[in-house]
C-alpha cells in the first residue's frame, strides 16, 4: 500500500507537529467535530503527488490539539520522534469510499466544489469554486461572469444537486 494510491482521496487534516519522543504526531483536523478524523483506521499521508498509507494505532484529544500514534502499512508503529518528523506539514487524507454517506439533503463540501451552477430558469451562473462557513449556514462561492455568494440551504435556494451530472440547480436571481 505504500506509494501513490489509486483511489480518490479526501484531505481531512494535516500533521502539524510532534508529540513526545515515541513517534506520536499532532494533528490539525478539518473535520467537524475535529476528533472525527480519529475515527478512520487508515490515513494516507503526503501530498497530491505521493501518499503513503498509515494505520491509526491510537489517537486522542490532548489539551487543545489532537495527537495520534501511527503505524506503517506492515503494522509497525513509528518508533520515535525522528521517524515522525518526516510527516510534518503533510496532508492527511482518507479514501472517499471509507467515508460515511451523507444524509439526504446533506453534502460534503469537496463533492460540491467544481459543480456547474444553473438557475431554475437554466441560466448558467458558473462553478462552485469554494465554500464558506458562517454562523447561520454554509455559503457557496460561485464564480462565473462574476462572483456570487449563495446560501447552501436545500429546498430554499439549492433546489437539486446532481453529483453524477456535475450540476447544481438553484433558485437565485442572476442579477443578485
Amino acid at each position: 500500500m505504500a506509494g501513490t494510491a489509486p483511489h480518490r482521496h479526501v484531505v481531512l487534516g494535516r500533521v502539524h507537529g510532534l508529540f513526545g519522543v515515541r513517534g506520536w504526531v499532532k494533528v490539525y483536523s478539518y473535520t467537524r467535530p475535529a476528533e472525527a478524523i480519529l475515527d478512520y483506521e487508515r490515513w494516507w499521508i503526503g501530498n497530491e503527488d505521493a501518499r503513503r498509507c498509515y494505520q491509526v494505532v491510537d489517537g486522542r484529544v490532548q489539551g487543545k490539539t489532537l495527537v495520534a500514534r501511527l503505524a506503517d502499512d506492515d503494522g509497525h508503529p513509528l518508533p520515535d520522534r525522528d521517524a515522525a518528523v518526516e510527516l510534518l506539514d503533510l496532508d492527511i487524507a482518507v479514501e472517499r469510499a471509507d467515508m460515511p454517506d451523507p444524509e439526504p439533503g446533506e453534502y460534503y463540501w469537496f463533492d460540491l466544489i467544481g459543480l456547474k451552477v444553473v438557475t431554475v430558469d437554466d441560466i448558467d451562473l458558473g462553478q462552485v469554486k469554494a465554500m464558506m462557513e458562517t454562523g447561520a449556514n454554509d455559503v457557496l462561492v460561485v464564480q462565473g461572469d462574476r462572483e456570487r455568494l449563495i446560501p447552501l440551504v436545500v429546498d430554499e435556494y439549492v433546489m437539486s444537486v446532481d453529483l453524477e451530472a456535475g450540476v447544481m440547480t438553484v433558485d437565485w436571481d442572476p442579477d443578485f
